[in-house]
């Protein structure tokens, strides 16, 4: 089991504000002590990157808070890129690439890094766990039903219906896995409004997004993975953000790494304009993230509520890390795309577009130095790749509800849920 034993918990939570230390019961997402809006981390009270007997994600588990793994998930792939530095201008260039790639033994199930978090979250459960409520663009949904399926855990996914087109996999879900589509006009802000609600219903109980520990040390192990590869933590990451949970887990990860007097790696969240709420925060601009003329190209980076000024949020690691916010626009990143297609040769995520092309960006400006040592974290790649290589079949909603409006809408849809869950929950005890 990599070094963890079944049930038992290797690690503590401690808030980041106050210091104060919590026993993980494996659903903690807040601070119970009264003060400012914080993140809970995780201490390892160790160094270095230990590493298990496992493969993949889980030979990392020494360093996430879970108390089982599971066998044969896939980590992330870390490698040189040359080719594509040469591109770009840039001499020290990595990729971890995230996704399904069979020549470069990456073989995430669902195509981007979500697969990281969704197995981590669910291996830091406790064995009676209730009913997981989780909000989605698309992309953490289908990580989470599909892991969930896999392993028979209970969730509740509420997406916007264009998330649906995200939602293909090799086998049909698991009953206990449901998913409900907001028809319509609604936004993934929408379904965070809803799935607010819902987690409020007995038996369920709220994923927690970014103040989830097992998601952001999920994610860190892009960290890990790289600066095992490496033999050194990066000096520069670059990740397309929409809330910057990645980048915060990234982050982390690199302060549980790094050798004395080794510098952090610097952050470089990438935003995808027109909408770039974390770009504007960090300029103090004012600007909100209002309705706009022209939709973003990576849908899955639109995240109204980012944490941004959350303690240990992405203010803090951007300040911590000596970081930036760079923003592109929907051109730059389809061309970005080609680019890794075609110097590459696997297709990538819009959101893996946005972070090349705004790389690309700083590479020309001299804001990211030639013989700088980058770490360039492709999110999501292969999708058109798997589907043709298997044969994947379209998931079906549990609940299809119209949209009726922000104002009315989340309360409406609520109490439709509660009353077609009837039994739900009860059918889905024990089944872990």
């Amino acid at each position: 089991m990599s070094g963890v034993r079944p049930g038992t918990r290797h690690y503590s939570v401690v808030c980041s504000s106050c210091g104060t230390r919590y026993e993980d019961d494996g659903l903690l997402l807040d601070c119970a002590r009264l003060h400012e809006p914080a993140f809970l981390r995780t201490d390892y009270n160790r160094s270095g990157i230990p590493v298990g007997e496992n493969t993949g994600l889980f030979r990392h588990a020494p360093m996430l808070p879970v108390v089982r793994t599971f066998p044969d998930v896939p980590g992330p792939v870390v490698r040189p890129a040359e080719r594509l530095g040469g591109r770009l201008g840039l001499d020290r260039l990595w990729v971890a690439f995230n996704g399904y790639w069979p020549e470069r033994e990456a073989h995430l199930p669902t195509c981007t890094f979500k697969d990281l978090e969704a197995y981590t979250v669910l291996g830091r459960l406790p064995a009676e766990s209730p009913v997981l409520v989780i909000p989605s663009a698309g992309n953490t949904a289908a990580a989470f039903a599909w892991a969930a399926t896999r392993h028979q855990v209970p969730c509740l996914l509420v997406v916007p219906a264009p998330a649906l087109e995200r939602m293909r996999f090799p086998g049909p879900l698991d009953p206990c896995v449901r998913i409900v589509v907001l028809e319509g006009t609604a936004t993934y802000s929408d379904a965070i409004a809803c799935a607010d609600l819902l987690a409020a219903l007995p038996g369920h109980h709220a994923e927690g997004g970014s103040r989830n520990i097992g998601r952001r040390d999920g994610l860190g192990t892009v960290m890990l993975t790289a600066a095992e590869a490496l033999g050194r933590l990066p000096e520069t990451y670059v990740q397309a953000v929409g809330s910057g949970t990645g980048a915060i887990g990234a982050h982390e990860a690199a302060h549980r790494l790094r050798a004395d007097g080794e510098r952090l790696p610097r952050l470089l969240m990438c935003q995808n304009a027109p909408f770039a709420p974390l770009y504007e925060a960090w300029r103090c601009t004012g600007a909100a993230p209002a309705d706009c003329e022209h939709e973003p190209l990576a849908r899955e980076l639109t995240n109204r509520r980012p944490p941004f000024a959350v303690c240990g949020g992405v203010r803090d690691v951007l300040t911590e890390s000596g970081g930036d916010v760079l923003r592109t626009d929907n051109v730059a990143a389809l061309e970005a795309m080609a680019l890794f297609e075609e110097v590459e040769g696997i297709d990538i995520e819009p959101g893996a577009g946005v972070a090349l092309a705004a790389l690309a960006e700083a590479a020309r400006s001299g804001h990211v130095r030639r013989d700088e040592l980058v770490l360039l974290n492709i999110t999501g790649g292969g999708r058109a790749r798997q589907a043709r290589d298997l044969a994947l079949i379209s998931a079906e909603p549990w609940l299809r509800v119209p949209w009726p409006g922000r104002e009315e809408g989340p309360r409406a849809v609520a109490g439709l849920v509660a009353e077609q869950s009837s039994g739900f929950v009860t059918a889905t005890e024990g089944v872990r």
